[in-house]
């Protein structure tokens, strides 16, 4: 059954332009999309020395691969990661010209155009599968792995990510927090493969749900069990689809961040409508203040920090932070010394 959104990979077995660099040395085909340095962008020599962009080249590649599938009669899952918008940000320039008068800087508008460029990847992409015939049995699954990271704003800011603060490796919901959209390729209310696993149309689910649950979710519509040996994080999205509620996943949502980033060394938790931050150093503006608390329902640009108003919900929050990150073993970040720093309740 077809499926489709590093680049990509079909039927678990091809392997396109996809690597372990995060970001391309280059997404200029004139440059051979970064040829002979760290961050060269593999399997794609035929596009090298050529006008092509990078988005377009994976979404050539990408067509080609569904054709293969479906000549062999093979169903197919795409998973199709862009490297837009990763840096550099390198302008399009197929796009370029809608933006010169925008009044914005030179990587902000290279930015937009790796945004539009994804957008007609997508398209693209659908036209395709109609043309081939097999939109009707193709699901899409279009979503972000994080938040922002567009040169706009300082990165604790309510800018790239408006109307929520912070970027992409912030603790805000800026950094976190993105759509994500699901949809049948080409919408027809008489496919009995679309009646069994409807899509409730024009519909929004403001339900919590994580990268986690599209396992689960392709899982169930492929009707493949899963492997007893393999740990299932997420759960069935399939409800929510159908126009069903959030249930209780929507009320609880750990980030542990024990690491180095754009923020250092935190750890955040979700309990309904109320967020708390844990800065095991201190926060990022060099304070001493190690704990932030927000009311997302009435505050979801994260701008008054209620920590000091609610200490009862704060020590609340923080004792099930501590339960979750002892429940799945997290490890916690060390000192200079090496020591293992744990939170601190009052």
């Amino acid at each position: 059954m077809p499926f489709g959104s590093d680049p990509f990979r079909l039927g678990f077995d091809e392997n396109i332009g996809g690597s372990a660099i995060g970001h391309p040395g280059s997404y200029l085909g004139a440059k051979s999309f970064g040829a002979g340095g760290t961050h060269a962008v593999p399997h794609l020599e035929k596009y090298a020395n050529t006008d092509t962009f990078l988005t377009e080249a994976l979404t050539l590649e990408a067509c080609d691969a569904i054709d293969r599938a479906i000549v062999d009669r093979k169903p197919f899952f795409l998973n199709f990661s862009h490297y837009a918008v990763q840096t550099p940000f390198e302008s399009d320039q197929r796009f370029a010209s809608r933006y010169v008068d925008s009044g914005r800087s030179a990587q902000a508008q290279a930015f937009a155009t790796l945004i539009e460029g994804i957008d007609k990847s997508l398209s693209d992409l659908i036209d395709h599968l109609d043309a081939a015939g097999v939109a009707e049995e193709t699901l899409i699954f279009f979503l972000g792995d994080n938040g922002s990271d567009a040169p706009l704003g300082g990165p604790h800011e309510i800018a790239s990510s408006a109307p929520f603060r912070g970027k992409k490796g912030s603790h805000y919901e800026g950094g976190t927090r993105t759509p994500l959209i699901v949809a049948w390729a080409k919408p027809n209310p008489q496919s009995p493969l679309q009646q069994k696993w409807s899509i409730q149309p024009d519909s929004i689910n403001s339900g919590l749900a994580t990268i986690c649950d599209l396992f689960p979710t392709i899982m169930d519509i492929a009707k493949i069990p899963s492997p007893p040996e393999h740990p299932v994080d997420g759960v069935s999205l399939t409800a929510r689809m159908a126009g069903g509620p959030a249930g209780n996943r929507a009320r609880e949502f750990l980030v542990h961040f024990p690491h180095e980033h754009r923020d250092n060394y935190f750890t955040m938790l979700k309990l309904g409508e109320w967020k708390i931050v844990y800065h095991y150093f201190g926060m990022a503006d060099a304070s001493s203040r190690k704990v932030q608390l927000f009311n997302l329902s009435s505050d979801i640009a994260e701008s008054h920090d209620l920590v000091d108003r609610e200490p009862e919900k704060s020590v609340e929050m923080l004792r099930r932070m501590q339960e979750l990150l002892d429940e799945f073993q997290a490890l916690p970040p060390q000192d200079e010394f090496g020591n293992q720093v744990k939170i601190e309740i009052e």
